[in-house]
């Protein structure tokens, strides 16, 4: 059997731009691992862009994201224990959305099932070859028996550890990886908004995040050892913490049911080319960033919706153009993320072996953001995103 495009990895970016393509009428095939449940039930970032939200509503699926999200027009800034509040919407006119990647993905499945996409859970791909030609040859295994078939072009969307990657020989493309010395106790908490915008706060006792997923569900995050023993946090203790670096008088930290608990180690990593032959590779098996910028899901549609636009193009135009620069405009503007998010770690987290002036100088720099209308507008356009390159036709 023989595909336009066959695609790696059913989540965010892979079932997008499956549904992108749909809509133009090109064929694609889509591969995941895991079973639908799982991937729909994966709890990750809830922060989109506003250049995301649009992409999901021009091309046909954000009905229900335009429903249910949450428009937030900031963030607040804690500086040991006092509160800072940065109005992204009166300094540059846009805010972000909250609408949880789980939802997204649950959108993007459901549409492609009720089109009756082909879409093959539990079959994982198992090799990648002749990268180079116009029938890149892929094998899979369904139902425990081993296929193939061939793809003009082949997308790679299957996250760090994914099969696409790890098929380019070594030297084929050049990576770049930061592990950080630290990593976030996360919790999703049954409980109502505590503020009405994210809360990202310094302390010298280290990092802590309040988020949301929905008004009655919760998502916060302390700052821990990368490889911290969650047996030894109890819900008190998380609780009382959360309340040691967030707390400020007048303010309460409403407290509720914790469901989920989990550790998440910060890596920053990007791919110095995504493609290799014919085969592209976006989001997470492309790049990862600390979770401190909320750029995951971003940056993987900022990636689709380029090379959307160039198969678009290549297949209804027989024009190239888009497609040949993709690797070059992709990886521009992920560096560029990749700067912010790491800067943005660096900003709010207390290093190992950091002493009292690093602390006080991290101290600094905070008070100038949050004191100085220019440095405002700088970081509320690097928070609230960068442009995305092409805009497929849709």
């Amino acid at each position: 059997m023989h595909v336009p495009v066959a695609i790696i990895g059913a989540g965010p970016s892979g079932s997008l731009l499956a549904w992108i393509l749909r809509q133009r009428g090109i064929e694609s095939i889509v591969f995941e691992n895991r079973s639908r449940e799982y991937v729909e039930g994966r709890i990750r970032a809830g922060v989109m862009e506003q250049n995301a939200v649009d992409l999901m509503i021009r091309a046909g699926i954000g009905e229900r994201l335009q429903k249910e999200s949450m428009y937030q027009r900031g963030v607040e800034i804690g500086i040991n224990n006092s509160h800072h509040f940065l109005d992204f919407e009166k300094l540059i006119g846009i805010g972000v959305t909250v609408y949880g990647q789980s939802e997204v993905t649950k959108d993007l499945l459901g549409g492609l099932a009720n089109e009756r996409h082909n879409v093959l859970y539990e079959t994982p791909v198992t090799k990648i070859e002749d990268h180079h030609s116009d029938k890149v040859k892929v094998t899979y295994e369904e139902n425990g028996v081993a296929k193939q078939l061939t793809a003009d072009f082949v997308l790679g969307a299957d996250g760090y550890h994914g099969a696409s990657r790890k098929s380019v020989p070594d030297g084929g493309i050049v990576m770049h990886e930061k592990t950080y010395p630290l990593g976030w106790l996360g919790i999703m908490v049954k409980a109502p908004q505590s503020k009405p915008v994210a809360f990202f706060t310094f302390h010298d006792r280290g990092f802590a995040l309040l988020s949301m997923r929905t008004p009655e569900i919760q998502r916060l995050y302390l700052q821990v050892a990368n490889d911290e023993n969650l047996n030894e946090w109890s819900d008190d203790r998380i609780w009382d913490e959360l309340d040691t670096r967030m707390g400020t008088p007048g303010w309460e930290l409403i407290r509720g049911e914790i469901f989920q608990k989990d550790l998440a180690p910060l890596r920053s990593f990007f791919c110095e080319s995504q493609r290799y032959g014919n085969m592209f590779l976006v989001g997470d098996a492309a790049h990862v960033v600390p979770p401190t910028g909320a750029k995951g899901l971003n940056s993987a549609f900022a990636d689709v919706s380029v090379l959307s636009a160039g198969l678009i193009q290549h297949y209804t135009e027989d024009d190239s153009t888009i497609l040949d620069n993709f690797s070059d405009l992709a990886v521009a503007r992920n560096v560029q993320t990749q700067r912010f998010s790491g800067a943005n770690t660096a900003k709010y987290h207390i290093f190992p072996g950091t002493n009292s002036f690093d602390r006080k100088m991290q101290q600094a720099e905070l008070e100038y953001l949050v004191t100085d209308e220019t440095a405002q507008i700088s970081y509320a356009k690097q928070h609230t995103g960068l442009p995305f390159a092409h805009w497929p036709e849709l």
